[in-house]
C-alpha cells in the first residue's frame, strides 16, 4: 500500500499548516508489521510517537500469575497514548502491543513531537483530545472488573467483537483476558449462554443465535 501523504489520515496532523505538514513527511517514518507481531511490550522504553494508519492494536497487561487483561485498542487513524505517556516521562511500558491486524504505523522522532507540542496548538488537541478518551475507557475497565456482572459483561464484549458478523474466533482464554477473569469462569458462562441457546460453540469459534437477548442481558437492548 502506497502512503502518498500519510497527515491527512490524523485529525491532528491534518489541521496543521502545509509548511509543517511537508516537515513531518521529511523526518517520520513508516513501519508495517504482520498480525501477532508485538508492537511493544514490557521494558521498553519508546523514543517516538506511535500513529495507526492502518489495522489494529490490542494493549494488554499480565499479572505476575500469567493473567492478562486487555486494557484498549489502538484503531486507524488514533495514536497510542500509552507511547506517548512513557515517552514523555522517560519510562519503560508496563503493558504490551499486539498488532491483531497487519499494521501499517507513523513513527515521529521525539524531538520533532516535543517541537509540535510546543508550537503547534491543533497538535496539543489532538494528543489531550486522544489522552481523555483513554482515561475513560480505562476507569470503565477498572469499574466492570470491580463491579460488574461477567454475564453482562460477556454478552456486551461477545456483541462487539462479532460487529456485524455472527461469528466470533475466540478461545475461552481469550475471552478471559479481554474481561481480565479466569478461562473456568467464561467457560462456565459460556456453557449456560449455550443451554439457553444464545450462542452455538465448536473449537475456537462462537457464533451468535440470538442477538436481541444477548443485547437485552448486555443491557443494550
Amino acid at each position: 500500500m502506497k502512503i502518498d501523504d500519510w497527515t491527512e489520515r490524523f485529525q491532528g496532523t491534518r489541521a496543521l499548516p502545509r509548511p509543517v505538514r511537508d516537515r513531518l513527511l521529511q523526518v517520520a517514518r513508516i513501519v508495517r508489521l504482520k498480525k501477532g507481531e508485538q508492537v511493544f511490550g514490557p521494558r521498553n522504553i519508546p523514543d517516538s510517537l506511535f500513529f495507526l494508519y492502518d489495522g489494529r492494536i490490542r494493549v494488554s497487561q499480565t499479572s505476575e500469575n500469567g493473567r492478562e487483561i486487555v486494557l484498549y485498542r489502538v484503531d486507524a487513524g488514533e495514536s497510542c497514548v500509552l507511547t506517548t505517556a512513557c515517552m514523555l516521562a522517560e519510562e519503560a511500558y508496563h503493558a504490551e502491543g499486539i498488532a491483531e491486524t497487519d499494521i501499517t504505523a507513523i513513527v515521529l522522532p521525539k524531538p520533532a513531537f516535543d517541537q509540535l507540542a510546543a508550537e503547534e496548538a491543533a497538535f496539543r488537541n489532538f494528543i489531550f483530545a486522544a489522552y481523555s478518551r483513554r482515561l475513560i475507557d480505562l476507569l470503565r475497565v477498572v469499574d466492570d472488573v470491580a463491579f460488574g456482572r461477567i454475564d453482562m459483561r460477556l454478552a456486551e464484549r461477545l456483541l462487539s467483537l462479532a460487529g456485524d458478523r455472527r461469528e466470533i474466533a475466540a478461545t475461552h482464554q481469550e475471552l478471559a483476558s479481554e474481561l481480565g477473569t479466569a478461562r473456568e469462569v467464561i467457560s462456565r458462562v459460556l456453557h449456560d449462554f449455550q443451554k439457553r441457546e444464545l450462542i452455538a460453540q465448536s473449537r475456537g469459534h462462537i457464533t451468535l443465535l440470538n442477538r436481541a437477548a444477548l443485547q437485552t442481558l448486555a443491557g443494550s437492548g
